[in-house]
């Protein structure tokens, strides 16, 4: 990993909402094959994300990062804005 993120795992996604304060949701999309059938599949996973400037907005391409629980869904911080939505 980078030295940015000290080894933590990190994710990329697209925020989805952006109605709570210093928190946003991001979307991440996950590409797998069916084990049988060998069907590409889409995954989709929900992150509540610290976003502690309030800085995204929806449609925007995020990197986040996994930290300490900052509560009971929120354990995963912005850590850069790859793109800004249009």
């Amino acid at each position: 990993m980078s030295e940015r993120t000290g080894g933590k795992p990190t994710r990329e996604g697209t925020v989805v909402s952006d109605r709570m304060d210093k928190t946003v949701v991001v979307q991440v999309e996950r590409t797998t094959r069916h084990p049988l059938y060998g069907k590409v599949l889409r995954r989709n996973a929900r992150y509540k994300v610290h976003d502690e400037r309030n800085e995204c907005q929806v449609g925007d391409h995020v990197r986040i990062m996994e930290c300490r629980p900052l509560s009971r869904t929120k354990a995963w911080r912005v850590v850069e804005i790859l793109r800004r939505a249009r």
